[in-house]
């Protein structure tokens, strides 16, 4: 299986400081501050960039098992929002996700939810963290 890369690199104290956190890919890279991961700051912050990391891995997971279960979705659409408390701490990560799938009856499509939150690669990665899925099947 693959290995992917990240980086980050931070410029002084945490307060007045500055940094950026580039994907390996090259595809992102992006400014973050303490005041755009813990106030309303211009830049991008680490939750963020795991929130993207959950919807994605999820949606994608989502996907297979549907195909897997003979349901080949059309759309899945995840959004994710990512709780930091004091601590800092992520306590929870809610994933908000509408999926079109033709064919399948409301509970089948509740129980690849269910099946995929638990599964995903990065689930399982944040496994201490609490996921809430809030799930729509479009018609």
């Amino acid at each position: 299986m693959a290995i992917r890369n990240s980086e980050a690199l931070w410029l002084g104290t945490l307060r007045e400081g500055s940094g950026t956190m580039k994907l390996g890919s090259g595809l992102f890279e992006g400014p973050f501050t303490f005041a755009s991961r813990f106030e309303d700051g211009k830049g991008t912050n680490p939750e963020e960039l795991v929130g993207a990391a959950q919807a994605g891995c999820f949606s994608m997971f989502l996907s297979a098992t549907l195909t897997k279960e003979g349901f080949p979705p059309v759309r899945i659409h995840t959004t994710a929002q990512v709780h930091l408390e004091a601590g800092p701490t992520i306590t929870k990560i809610e994933l908000t996700t509408t999926a079109h799938v033709p064919n399948i009856t409301e509970a089948q499509f509740l129980e690849a939810v269910d099946f995929s939150k638990k599964n995903c690669p990065v689930s399982k990665a944040l496994a201490s963290i609490e996921v809430h899925v809030h799930a729509k099947l479009e018609k």
